[in-house]
């Protein structure tokens, strides 16, 4: 049994503040371990469902856009617990708290199957994105406190990477056991999966030594952590590209598979989720861009992927199914690249609250999915996906345009060198 006093107790050590881990060493390689399974946990459930929309569409007899609704209100629900989760984890550790919400998490998803109706479908849900949202609330706030600053950078792609490959496992699972069993079956075997990973987090995380638990303080204090990154306009920045370019890539997703299984495509379940492979190109940006950023600077790496986001939207309106992959490829590639390079950057930002900026920034991305995700359908459901791909295209035009005027244009290529708290 893993003691988890032990585990969040700051080490009294030496009285040299904690450098972190270096890259190569074993701590090193267990952090990154520990987070890949945490990972795996969260996207793996929280996006199972969205390769098996159609299914429940039919099954449930509900819209596309209401279908879509069970993807967007486990985001909601992790959006608004992303901040209670951080500001339980500033008292009482990063790993015990995520350690705790992996744990419920599971326990949700494993509900999740039971579900008597659309209605109680959407409760547990929302209830199991809640639980899930203490694993990307507090992800980069431990990766930032335990790895050294020189490499911190890295580690955050290598994590950002590890989502995406939690995800695609997710859908990659979900899809061919529901075409043999049911969008059902399909959740149950992700979820039991995702036990396993939760397993491996508690198993793998190092005892935390670079936390220091935050004082006792009123509510108010606690909420005035939020305040300096709402007024830094830089974040607030970043905060907006998380909000529209998640939102874009979300409703892509979300819609994708109801345009293939229609005619005259008629592809079954199992071949949508094929779709998620795609995801892999975002595995490999997510560990790139760091070192580009380095080299041509954040900013520009940022207007770069969203770029490359839009031009694979444009790819998707073309007939043919190869020039509709090969959009989806690049868009994922794009967004994730843009993803990376915003979560790292938010952290370098924040001059105090790291955990509430994340936060904030994790708020954004969520919300982003959730509201975006589900309106989206409504314009597919009436337009098509012509009109629907003009409309993301516009919303991550729109993030550009912030992330030029409010952004700086160069940077001094702190991915490398970030200093916790400065």
């Amino acid at each position: 049994m893993i003691d988890t006093n032990r585990l969040d107790c700051q080490s009294p050590e030496a009285a040299s503040p904690w450098a972190g881990h270096r890259q190569g060493s074993a701590g090193y390689r267990r952090v990154l371990a520990a987070l890949a399974c945490a990972g795996v946990a969260t996207f793996a459930q929280l996006y199972s469902l969205q390769g098996l929309l159609p299914m429940v569409s039919r099954d449930l007899q509900v819209t596309a856009a209401q279908a879509s609704l069970t993807v967007s209100v486990a985001t909601v629900g992790l959006a608004v617990a992303v901040l209670p989760w951080s500001f339980a984890a500033d008292r009482w550790g990063r790993v015990r708290i995520m350690g705790l919400a992996v744990i419920l998490a599971t326990i949700l998803g494993l509900l999740v199957p039971l579900a008597p109706s659309f209605e109680g479908l959407l409760v547990l849900r929302a209830l199991e994105g809640a639980a899930l949202g203490g694993i990307p609330a507090l992800a980069i706030a431990y990766l930032t406190e335990e790895v050294s600053p020189r490499h911190a950078s890295a580690a955050a792609g290598a994590y950002v990477a590890g989502t995406t490959l939690g995800g695609l496992f997710g859908r990659l699972l979900a899809g061919p056991v529901a075409d043999m069993a049911g969008w059902r079956m399909g959740t149950l075997a992700v979820s039991l999966c995702a036990a396993a990973a939760a397993a491996g987090f508690l198993l793998l995380a190092p005892r935390p030594r670079g936390f220091v638990p935050a004082r006792t303080d009123g509510f108010g204090a606690v909420l005035g952590k939020l305040l300096p990154p709402l007024r830094n306009a830089q974040l607030l920045a970043l905060y907006a590209q998380a909000f529209l370019l998640m939102g874009a890539f979300v409703s892509v997703y979300n819609f994708l598979g109801f345009r293939l299984e229609a005619p005259p495509y008629l592809f079954p379940a199992s071949a949508v989720a094929l779709l998620f492979l795609a995801y892999l190109a975002g595995t490999v940006t997510s560990r790139l861009v760091a070192g580009i950023a380095n080299r041509w600077g954040r900013r520009n790496v940022l207007l770069a992927s969203t770029g490359a986001m839009v031009a694979g939207l444009a790819m998707t309106l073309a007939a043919p199914v190869t020039a509709i992959l090969a959009g989806l490829i690049l868009f994922t590639a794009g967004f994730f690249g843009a993803h990376s390079i915003a979560s790292g950057w938010t952290g370098s930002l924040a001059t105090s609250g790291r955990a509430q900026a994340a936060s904030l920034y994790n708020l954004s991305y969520y919300a982003g999915s959730s509201l975006i995700g589900w309106s989206a359908g409504l314009v597919f459901q009436r337009f098509g996906w012509g009109v629907m791909a003009g409309a993301l295209g516009v919303l991550a035009a729109l993030a550009a345009g912030l992330a030029v005027a409010l952004l700086p244009a160069a940077t001094s290529h702190a991915p490398d060198h970030p200093r916790p708290g400065a």
